[in-house]
């Protein structure tokens, strides 16, 4: 992955950008905080920006937002949830943002989702699933973290969905030890009781394990029939890799991660075959979402990534419309707007109308992605099988 020069493409285009707006207090900042360098994800993060970025080019280009310009304002957390609070921290207090976007791990959003709630600045997740981080902070609190992105939660519904339809009793869970991978657990183990399903085996990896084989050996000892795997895209692949080493093969459905082209490259391209997961976008359809593609293709870090890039885009036109309808950059304020948004906004993936509630922070349930696999000549491409052809609105339980 090209990360650092992609780095230094990014604080480029954002240095020009604050270079053609106006100054001082009659700018609008928004930030960012995410990785941008250090691990798996931080291709996400990239394409994450280029989106936000350019959907700040275009309300710019037609006047800004209530009369003034937006400016991007960026901190790379690597990952690493002690830089998280401190970026974000600095991206409130010092910058003074409007709203924060990001981040690209769910385990540095939980880390902090505390801050933008205390200190009432709109927190727009873009990237991360955790289906923690958008819960309000106490029973009835007012709540400032939205998400316009696929959740943990909707991933499981969907996956485990497709398990019962295809017939499957035993499951084995493999996750990573951080708060994306351990946080999967507890919604794993709801919805397959939901769905009659036995989670029969459940074991751990770090993010740097190359060899999982004594996990997959026990699972194997218990009858599992299915792998559910949740973990970021190069140790995915290294599951992958070490179920050709124990030459095991079962069925394997994973978390949205497997859309990353770490874990193509980690598992290679006849193994990453083997794997089902959920993505909200197949491949550029629309005729939006082409013009954007190709907009941004030569900046994004991989074509896989663009999803991230499209959610970005699309998370501020939904902000700038609340913006627009509280007629201030008010946190409070602009959180209410979000809670009940008059006006649609038209994004890149749809047009969000009434995306949120004040009850519910998500604006994409199971029903909104796809099933995905990767194809032999490296494209991402929709599961059409018989199991999917079976599938039903109340199969999808929750």
């Amino acid at each position: 992955m090209k990360t650092r020069s992609h780095i230094r493409s990014l604080v480029a285009g954002v240095a020009i950008t604050a270079l053609a707006t106006v100054a001082g207090a009659q700018e609008i900042k928004f930030g960012f905080i995410g990785d941008l360098s250090a691990s798996p994800s931080a291709q996400s993060g990239i394409a994450g920006v280029q989106g936000i970025q350019a959907a700040i080019d275009d309300v710019n280009a037609e006047g800004g937002v209530l009369g003034r310009k937006i400016r991007l304002m960026v901190r790379d957390d690597q990952s690493q949830p002690p830089k998280s609070i401190q970026g974000i921290t600095e991206l409130i207090d010092d910058e003074k943002v409007a709203v924060v976007f990001g981040p690209t791990n769910s385990g540095n959003a939980l880390a902090w989702r505390h801050i933008p709630n205390q200190k009432k600045v709109v927190s727009m997740g873009m990237i991360a699933t955790g289906t923690e981080i958008t819960k309000p902070m106490s029973p009835g609190a007012d709540n400032y973290m939205f998400r316009l992105s696929m959740t943990d939660r909707e991933q499981v519904v969907g996956l485990l969905a497709y398990a019962k339809k295809a017939g499957v009793r035993r499951i084995g869970v493999i996750v990573e030890t951080t708060g994306y991978g351990l946080g999967s657990l507890k919604d794993l183990d709801e919805v397959a009781k939901l769905q009659g399903i036995e989670i029969v085996s459940s074991e751990r990896m770090a993010v740097t394990d190359t060899d999982v084989s004594s996990q997959l050996s026990k699972m194997k000892a218990t009858g599992v029939d299915t792998i559910v795997v949740w973990t970021q895209g190069t140790p995915m692949g290294q599951v992958m890799r070490s179920m050709e080493k124990v030459n095991w093969f079962p069925r394997v459905l994973a978390s949205w991660a497997a859309d990353n082209i770490t874990f193509f490259d980690a598992a290679g391209k006849t193994l990453a075959e083997k794997v089902t997961f959920m993505r909200p976008m197949v491949e550029p359809a629309t005729a939006g979402q082409k013009a954007l593609f190709e907009r941004l293709k030569a900046k994004l870090p991989a074509p896989s990534a663009f999803t991230h890039a499209a959610q970005g885009y699309d998370a501020v036109m939904v902000v700038a419309a609340a913006i627009r309808q509280a007629g201030t950059t008010d946190g409070n304020k602009v959180r209410l707007a979000l809670e009940d948004l008059k006006t649609p906004a038209k994004g890149v993936r749809k047009v969000y109308e009434h995306p949120f509630t004040a009850t519910n922070h998500e604006a994409f349930g199971a029903q909104d992605s796809f099933f995905v696999k990767w194809s032999p000549e490296g494209r991402l491409v929709q599961v059409n099988d018989a199991v999917t052809a079976a599938l039903t609105p109340a199969d999808f339980k929750r």
